[in-house]
């Protein structure tokens, strides 16, 4: 995979013969919303641009992506001969490509239907399904995948509800890949303006009907999953390049949901006597109103909980625990270490903050574990402040690679953040990415799960194997339960919490060596076995059935 180093780098100069506007739409509440971005401001065009032909360019192969991974078909990585002029996009001669680098660079030989075997029929009644409508009239176009080609045009309106109809699960994982568009794709350094808020692929055609002219764009989705089309003159590293700041700032707001589970041990340097509420002592269990804690050294602090913190008495000592989504679990951070008078140095730590979550957390279950301590990153016991929010919204996911982080309130250095330095930097103008740039010379910008290879664990794979005879005279009384075709395949994972990858049939944990590894092992292939279960994205319910099934005796109840 390509990767981009973090350095500042200076947009392009323009050539005059670009048309001077940028086409953009996006749909939300099924009412298309169209701007046509000109050179110094943005104007409104009518509202029937919806019903206007665009070609399909590049992006009928987003819609094979989304139709194989939600199915559970298989796409092999494909290997490059060096006899297609379109594995230019792909791979060198002797090299291979899988399928979420395939869809970020554009290889149109990975997606071949013919190649994935993908029958008319099926996909058909699939997009039928997804769509509630036949594939008719403007809606044809996606009637069968052999008629999914470049030049074909499309009314704008019904690629964006197209894209609108996109299955949440399968949608995730393409904004995942679709991610690196900004950060070494075609829209390198881009990164600076959107931030992780854009998910879409990119295509380069030309003006139906004058192959003279090029036409550059990109389509998929917004952060909150809101379908988003853009489109003007040139390539699309070039409608990047020229239009990338007045895109990001013409864009609806749009806020990643929070994702993941991270439970912090607070005050573990300082024992703790008492936690007092508005009407006495405080019981055990979780937290709802404002509270003062009392240390065994005489200091107090005031905090206010939600419920999302939790009081714990353990052999007669208390302790403060707190569960959040890692969004939220970054934004107290910031909170708690720096701040956000700066918004771009509050990005830039938000991102910090994130990475050292995943290179220092401790998996537990399906959750990453962490202290709140000077030792480690100090964590705000209190709710989050809006702004904090939305600074680890706006980077969800970004995270530095290939460096160890470390941050620091005033000292400076290499492969450290000095916050000082970056409140400096922020205020003299420069970009969240510069701002890391500097700190972490040796690391480059990527995402969460990033280049994730599978090093197969093949004593967890025999493991699992025998379980799940066992585990599934428990399953069967689970409505929606399905058994994967074949026991997943269990992959090493270097760093971060436990996931699994539904459409790939895959686990990514750490080697079975405790109880809590069997729990966590039981835990992902539960999101597998019940990706069509009511409650199968319940993190609660799925953590007391993993449990059940990893205790031999109450399984075999």
């Amino acid at each position: 995979m390509a990767r981009r180093m973090l350095v500042a780098l200076a947009l392009c100069a323009c050539p005059a013969a670009w048309a001077a506007t940028l086409d953009v739409a996006w749909l939300r509440d099924g009412q298309v919303t169209s701007l046509q971005l000109g050179r110094d401001a943005a104007t409104s065009t009518p509202a029937a641009d919806g019903a206007r032909p665009v070609p399909l360019g590049s992006l009928w192969k987003l819609f094979v992506y989304l139709y194989a991974t939600d199915n559970g078909i298989a796409m092999p990585d494909y290997h490059c001969t060096g006899r297609d002029r379109e594995e230019t996009y792909c791979c060198a001669p002797g090299g291979a490509v899988d399928r979420d680098d395939a869809l970020a660079q554009s290889c149109g030989p990975f997606f071949a239907p013919a190649r994935l075997m993908l029958g008319r029929a099926p996909w058909r009644r699939y997009w039928e399904g997804r769509l509630g409508a036949p594939l008719t009239g403007e809606l044809e176009w996606l009637g069968a995948p052999e008629r999914l080609t470049p030049d074909r045009t499309v009314r704008l309106q019904s690629l964006l509800r197209a894209l609108a109809a996109a299955p949440p699960a399968a949608r995730t994982e393409a904004e995942s890949a679709l991610l690196r568009v900004v950060l070494d794709g075609r829209g390198a350094g881009a990164v600076r303006w959107f931030g992780s808020r854009l998910r879409v692929k990119t295509f380069s055609w030309h003006v139906p009907g004058d192959p003279a002219r090029r036409l550059g764009g990109g389509a998929g989705w917004l952060a909150d999953g809101t379908p988003v089309w853009f489109a003007g003159e040139g390539t699309s590293a070039a409608i990047f390049d020229r239009w990338g700041a007045q895109l990001a700032a013409a864009l609806p707001p749009a806020r990643a949901t929070d994702s993941g589970c991270v439970v912090v041990d607070y005050f573990t340097r300082y024992p703790i006597r008492g936690v007092r509420g508005e009407t006495g002592p405080a019981p055990a269990g979780p937290l709802a109103g404002r509270y003062v804690v009392e240390f065994a050294n005489g200091r107090h602090l005031a905090l206010r909980s939600d419920g999302e913190m939790t009081l714990l008495v353990e052999h007669g000592r208390q302790r403060l625990q707190g569960r959040f989504g890692t969004n939220e679990y970054v934004a107290r951070v910031i909170d708690r270490e720096g701040g956000t008078d700066r918004p771009e140095a509050a990005k830039a730590l938000a991102v910090a903050a994130r990475s050292y979550l995943l290179q220092h957390a401790r998996p537990e279950a399906s959750c990453q574990r962490i202290a709140d301590s000077t030792a480690a990153q100090r964590v705000s016991p209190s709710p989050v402040s809006a702004r904090a929010l939305a600074a680890a919204q706006w980077t969800d996911r970004l995270v530095i690679q290939d460096q160890p982080v470390q941050y620091h309130g005033t000292r400076a250095a290499p492969g450290m953040l000095s916050w000082t330095d970056a409140l400096d930097q922020a205020s003299a103008g420069r970009t969240f990415d510069a701002i890391l740039a500097r700190a972490y010379p040796r690391a480059v910008l990527a995402t969460v799960g990033a280049a994730q290879r599978c090093v197969r664990l093949y004593d967890t794979e025999r493991w699992l194997a025998q379980a799940l005879p066992r585990w599934e005279r428990v399953l069967r009384a689970e409505p929606g339960y399905e058994r994967p075709r074949q026991p997943p395949v269990v992959c090493a994972l270097p760093a971060g919490a436990p996931y699994s990858e539904q459409s790939r049939n895959r686990v990514f944990m750490r080697p079975l060596a405790t109880r809590e590894d069997r729990i966590t092992l039981a835990h992902e292939y539960l999101h597998i076995g019940l990706r069509n279960h009511p409650r199968g994205q319940d993190e609660a319910y799925v953590e007391r059935l993993a449990r059940r099934l990893a205790d031999p005796e109450l399984g075999g109840m």
